[in-house]
């Protein structure tokens, strides 16, 4: 069995869990997050915590099983405490504002950078060259950082662009003559 979904899931306290044939619902204080499950697992709320169980003995099930288990953990994660990524911008002039659900970005073009947020995320810019990324759906705040990353990458010969705060860049070398 996989090694992952036989670890249990501890529900804190204020996570409510309402599993259903079909999908798992997981509320708590920060909201409330939906998954769409296989018929190869079966989840099992047994007061407080939760075992996730392959149905049979078939390699997909054992594989589900792990896969279904850390979605669920997330999911738990993210309604009661969220996740954040951090940006930040490396270059002169890069330059970001937050305003409402709209990031502004200087980034060296000759125009400025307008990305929208999408429902459910939010963005800060404690100071002009931070980005805090935060929501309570994991996958969803790593797709809008990679977004934004995506938008000037760190390029490799003076490590310009946006970069995740734990990000290192190797820097090469230039041609010698």
């Amino acid at each position: 069995m996989s090694r992952v979904g036989k670890m249990p899931i501890a529900l804190p306290s204020g996570a409510e869990v309402a599993i259903s044939a079909e999908q798992i619902t997981v509320k708590g204080p920060l909201g409330s997050l939906t998954q769409a499950l296989t018929g190869l697992v079966k989840i099992e709320n047994d007061n407080g915590t939760l075992n996730v169980k392959p149905a049979d003995e078939s390699r997909e099930a054992n594989a589900m099983s792990g896969t279904i288990r850390a979605l669920v953990n997330n999911m738990v994660n993210g309604v009661t405490k969220g996740f954040e990524k951090k940006l930040t911008l490396v270059g002169v002039g890069f330059r970001a504002a937050a305003q409402g659900d709209k990031l502004n970005l200087s980034l060296g073009f000759s125009h400025p950078v307008v990305h929208q947020m999408p429902e459910g995320i939010k963005v800060e810019t404690p100071t002009q060259t931070e980005i805090l990324i935060k929501g309570i759906d994991r996958q969803r705040v790593g797709q809008v950082a990679a977004e934004v990353r995506a938008y000037r990458s760190p390029e490799p010969y003076k490590g310009k662009g946006v970069r995740y705060a734990d990000e290192v860049v190797v820097i090469k070398e230039t041609k010698k003559k």
